[in-house]
């Protein structure tokens, strides 16, 4: 019952940093190039991913692995500055 729980949150926080990204970047209170935005992207879709894993719910994942690879790669463009 605990990991159920655990999954459930992890999935929620998951939606809540995506969204909570998405509404800071049209509101201008980030650039797509912030290493804020990228990591409440990439964190996002992996929680969204290992939730959906547990439950089974493989479109999901499809989609937010590739969000995170997105993500993951512009992070590491921003730390080594190529971006």
């Amino acid at each position: 019952m605990r990991k159920k729980v655990f999954f459930n949150l992890f999935g929620w926080y998951g939606v809540l940093a995506i969204l909570v990204a998405y509404i800071l970047l049209n509101l201008s209170f980030f650039e797509a190039k912030n290493i804020f935005y990228q990591l409440l992207n990439f964190t996002g879709a992996l929680a969204i991913v290992f939730s959906s894993l547990r439950k089974r719910d493989y479109p999901p994942v499809v989609l937010n692995l590739i969000w995170a690879l997105v993500a993951f790669g512009i992070l590491i463009k921003i730390i080594f500055g190529l971006l």
